[in-house]
């Protein structure tokens, strides 16, 4: 006798499956709104103690998304106290992301149905088309104007960079470049100060960049870091004339390095370190001298010529207090930034165009800048006014 065959329809079991865990979801966290409903007023429903000072007064209704789809929530009202939950503020962190998500898929230029079809997959409900401009409008709005606030107090250091990324233009692809800074103000602390993109990092771009930043408040330049572009230090020179210019000695390092075989890289990277080791600009000179003389012991002289003109931009930092030093010396602050950037663009691959990308890569910055990035004290900028260094014009 043969065995029975059965049958089993796999796509309306897995409808079941589930439903039944988007419903064991919504009944355990509304469990648990009541228990801390019950822990506030300290009773439960219906019972009437002498200590209690707070009441129930009902609930309203509250919509969640989840990836078992989207749930309902019955929330406590209260009289006499405000209703506090970690159970909504946990989910919000949810609602955050998701948003997030269709915000950055709209921003790549990823159609209004296809976003429609990705949230039902990922987390169970679907956005419908209008869900998504408003989000959208509302994100270019909230960006747009975090990205132009004005720029208040004196910003002694600042670091500039620029990131390239891929955009479409008349069916080629082609690079824009994000022209990014950070500040440190009067508190010691960094402060993401500017994002715009720029066709190229011209003079220009580096120009219009930096008269943007003076135009919304920046003042207080002492000293500007970033990587070895004639452009950047040309506007630099024209924007911010009172600035110092400290070449990023991480970029100094590696320009270096173009010049000398792998296997002799160890090697020079302990010459290049040795020479902002020193503890004084004459000592750092010096030292630059002996390293450029023993490179060209080493028949390294293209390096030994890179060392020999370039040295001298990477040690203005020697003008400001020590406890500065390697902290100022660098751009390893911005380049962080960078690498989040990268990371979160990524699969983005290229962008319909420079203003998406833009906005992305400011929405992330904004992100960044709200949560715990920035907050602690970066540099204590009071050294700079207790005679360690020479009193410094403050830049016009």
């Amino acid at each position: 006798m043969s065995n029975p065959i059965v049958s089993v329809d796999e796509e309306s079991l897995r409808g079941d499956i589930v439903e039944l865990v988007r419903k064991t979801i919504q009944d355990t966290l509304n469990a648990l709104l009541e228990q801390e409903a019950d822990e506030m007023v300290g009773a439960e429903r219906y019972e009437r103690t002498a200590d209690r000072e707070a009441y129930r007064s009902g609930h309203y209704k509250r919509k969640l998304v989840t990836t078992s789809g989207q749930i309902e929530l019955e929330v406590p009202k209260l009289r006499g106290a405000t209703f506090q939950t970690a159970v909504i503020e946990r989910y919000r962190r949810r609602e955050t992301s998701v948003e997030e998500a269709i915000i950055e898929m709209y921003l790549a230029g990823v159609s209004t149905r296809r976003i429609e079809d990705v949230s039902e997959i990922l987390w169970g409900a679907g956005v419908s088309a209008g869900t998504v401009s408003n989000l959208n409008e509302k994100a270019y709005r909230s960006v747009e104007e975090w990205r132009g606030r004005p720029l208040s107090g004196e910003y002694p250091y600042v670091f500039i960079d620029g990131i390239y990324l891929k955009r479409s233009w008349g069916g080629s692809y082609e690079n824009v470049s994000i022209l990014v800074a950070i500040g440190v103000n009067g508190d010691g602390r960094r402060e993401i100060i500017g994002c715009a993109e720029g066709f190229a990092e011209s003079k220009d771009s580096w120009k219009e960049f930096l008269l943007w930043l003076k135009g919304r408040g920046l003042s207080g330049v002492r000293m500007v870091t970033g990587d070895k572009c004639q452009g950047m230090v040309g506007a630099l020179e024209e924007v911010f004339p009172q600035a110092s210019y400290q070449r990023c000695t991480v970029h100094f390092y590696r320009n270096v390095f173009s010049k000398v075989p792998k296997q002799k890289r160890t090697l020079v990277a302990k010459m290049l370190k040795a020479i902002h080791a020193q503890e004084s600009r004459e000592a750092a000179v010096a030292k630059a001298d002996e390293v450029a003389a023993s490179l060209e012991g080493m028949r390294l002289g293209a390096a030994a010529k890179v060392v020999r003109e370039g040295c001298p931009e990477t040690l203005a930092y020697t003008d400001f207090p020590m406890q500065h030093w390697t902290r100022i010396r660098t751009n390893n602050a911005i380049e962080r930034l960078n690498r989040e950037i990268r990371r979160r663009t990524r699969v983005v691959g290229t962008f319909p165009d420079g203003h998406s990308a833009l906005m992305l890569v400011t929405a992330r910055l904004k992100y960044i800048a709200e949560c715990e990035w920035g907050k602690r004290r970066y540099l204590d900028v009071s050294l700079l006014d207790d005679g360690e260094v020479e009193a410094w014009p403050k830049s016009a």
